[in-house]
């Protein structure tokens, strides 16, 4: 009788746009969630006893019926959507968070079915740059309406760690611009 030797079970994660089924392995590294684990925890402080919830990198989000994406982060207020792991609605607000292999990806196609699907709110994060591209959905559309690149030197005239960011669509919940980038270096 012959034998295979058994392999380790691969995982990958998986968007399916467009019909085009994207790899999301490897993952974006130690920076990459260190960010989402930032704006996930100031989140969850903030939704303490709301009706709302965040998701962090682990929720698929379906565009349509046979189109899926994996959001960094979703800000969900109808939890009644999300059935086995997976979410039928529309998030009041997105974060993706850039990496190397995303990156265009993010600022682009997703960028476009998240306006489409109806996310009043998309940030686009860099850790690299140390940046926050914020986006309000306005008749259809992204409009940029606010570019932070952190300054954490309080003697530079762009001094901006402390620059509060709401959230247009649950104005209750902000994060400090330096929080999104704790313990990154």
């Amino acid at each position: 009788m012959n034998t295979v030797p058994l392999r380790q079970k691969e995982y990958y994660k998986t968007e399916k746009i467009n019909d085009t089924i994207y790899n999301m392995s490897p993952s974006g590294g130690f920076r990459h969630s260190q960010v989402n684990g930032n704006i996930y925890f100031a989140l969850m402080k903030q939704l303490k006893n709301s009706i709302c919830t965040a998701s962090v990198e682990n929720l698929d989000l379906y565009l349509s019926d046979d189109e899926y994406v994996i959001p960094d982060i979703m800000l969900i207020c109808d939890r009644n959507k999300i059935k086995k792991d997976k979410y039928r609605g529309v998030p009041s607000f997105i974060v993706e968070t850039l990496s190397p292999a995303t990156s265009f990806k993010d600022k682009t196609v997703k960028k476009e079915k998240y306006a489409q699907l109806g996310v009043a709110e998309y940030w686009i994060v860099s850790p690299g740059e140390k940046s926050v591209e914020v986006y309000h959905l306005n008749n259809g559309t992204y409009e940029l309406v606010a570019s932070h690149i952190l300054v954490e030197d309080i003697e530079d005239e762009n001094y901006n760690a402390e620059t509060v960011l709401t959230l247009k669509a649950v104005p209750a919940v902000s994060i400090v611009l330096k929080e999104v980038f704790e313990n990154i270096d």
